[in-house]
C-alpha cells in the first residue's frame, strides 16, 4: 500500500485509469494553481515544495513504461528497476547483468531451434524488439536516408504565441539556403519541430530531415507561463485610489478593463480565456498594477499627499514587513 503522500494519482488528482489527456489537464490545473510564482511571499516555500511534488507526479506518470513500473513497484520503482531508465531485469545472468535469453534456452535457443530448426535466439529478440519475420531482415537493403540537419531559430513573442511563418537560414548540399517555416500556435521556447525531407540529400536515397530548435524572443511588458500570459501594467495614483477604466492589449485584441478603487500596487486581475491557446482550451491573461508616480513632484502634489497621509493615519503599510 502506497503512502497517500507518495501517491502520484491523488497529487494530481486523477483516477488511477485516467487517460493522457486526463492527466494532462489536471496537471495544468494544479500547476497554475501552486506556481510559486502566483503565491504570495509568505506562502511562496509552500508553494514550491508543492509545485515540486506536482511535477515529479506528472513526469512519472506522463510516461507510459515508467507508469507501469510505478502501478507495479510504487515510488521507489527507478531504484528497484535499476535506476532512471533502469532495466526491470537487472540482476539476472547475462551481458553487464541484463537479461539474455541465452542463459535460460541456450545458444541456440528453446527447443535446439537455429538455424536448422528455423526458430532460434535471433527470432526470440526480434519479437522483443520489434521486428519480426522478412521485415526485419529486409531493413539492411533499404537506401541510407539522408543526414538530418540542425538549426535554431528565433521568433518574437506574439509569433509564439499567435502562430505565423518564418524564415530560417541552413547550411544544405554545401551552400546557404533560406526556408520558409510555419510556427504553430502556443509554441513554446526550446520546442524542437522536425520538417520532414528538409535534410541532406543523398543520391538515390530519401532526404533526411530538418531538426529546428525554436527560442522565443523575450516581450518587453508580457511573460508566459504554461498557457497563462502575465502583464505589468501601470496605473496612476488617481486611477488606483478612485478606481477607473483602463485599455489592456491583449493577442485577441485591445480590451477595457475595470480597476477596483482602492487597489495597490501587486494586485492581480484575471482575464480568463485571454492567455495562450493550448490542447486542453485557452489559458488565462494576469494582470498586476503597478501605481506609477510622475519623476518630478511638486510643492502642490507634496501638500495633497500629506492631507491622504493624515487622512489614512492609521494605515500601516509595513507591519508584516520582517527578517
Amino acid at each position: 500500500m502506497k503512502n497517500e503522500m507518495d501517491d502520484y494519482y491523488k497529487i494530481l488528482g486523477v483516477k488511477r485509469d485516467a487517460s493522457a489527456a486526463e492527466l494532462k489537464k489536471a496537471y495544468r490545473k494544479m500547476a497554475q494553481k501552486h506556481h510559486p510564482d502566483l503565491a504570495d511571499e509568505a506562502n511562496k516555500e509552500k508553494a514550491k515544495a508543492e509545485f515540486q511534488k506536482i511535477q515529479q507526479a506528472y513526469d512519472v506518470l506522463k510516461d507510459p513504461e515508467k507508469r507501469q513500473l510505478y502501478d507495479q513497484l510504487g515510488p521507489d520503482f527507478e531504484r528497484m528497476s535499476g535506476g532512471p531508465g533502469g532495466r526491470p531485469f537487472q540482476g539476472y545472468p547475462g551481458g553487464q547483468g541484463g537479461f539474455d535469453f541465452r542463459d535460460v534456452f541456450g545458444e541456440q535457443g528453446p527447443a535446439g531451434g537455429g538455424a536448422a530448426g528455423g526458430f532460434g535466439f535471433e527470432d526470440i529478440f526480434r519479437q522483443f524488439t520489434g521486428g519480426g519475420g522478412k521485415a526485419g531482415r529486409t531493413r539492411a537493403n533499404r537506401p541510407a536516408k539522408g543526414t538530418d540537419i540542425q538549426a535554431t531559430v528565433t521568433i518574437p513573442f506574439a509569433v509564439a504565441i499567435a502562430g505565423g511563418e518564418t524564415s530560417v537560414s541552413i547550411q544544405r548540399g554545401g551552400r546557404s539556403e533560406t526556408l520558409k517555416v510555419k510556427i504553430p500556435v502556443g509554441i513554446e521556447d526550446g520546442k524542437k519541430m522536425r520538417l520532414r525531407g528538409q535534410g541532406e540529400t543523398p543520391p538515390g536515397a530519401p532526404a533526411g530531415d530538418l531538426l529546428l530548435t525554436v527560442q522565443v524572443a523575450e516581450h518587453p511588458c508580457f511573460r508566459r507561463l504554461g498557457d497563462n500570459l502575465i502583464a505589468t501594467v501601470p496605473v496612476t495614483v488617481a486611477e488606483a485610489i478612485k478606481g477607473a477604466r483602463i485599455d489592456v492589449p491583449t493577442p485577441n485584441g485591445t480590451v477595457t478593463v475595470t480597476v477596483p478603487p482602492g487597489s495597490s500596487s501587486g494586485k492581480k486581475l484575471r482575464l480568463r480565456g485571454l492567455g495562450v491557446q493550448g490542447k486542453d482550451g485557452n489559458g488565462d491573461l494576469l494582470l498586476e498594477l503597478s501605481i506609477v508616480l510622475p519623476e518630478s513632484v511638486g510643492t502642490e502634489a507634496a501638500k495633497i499627499a500629506e492631507q491622504l497621509e493624515a487622512i489614512w493615519s492609521k494605515q500601516q503599510p509595513r507591519q508584516h514587513l520582517r527578517w
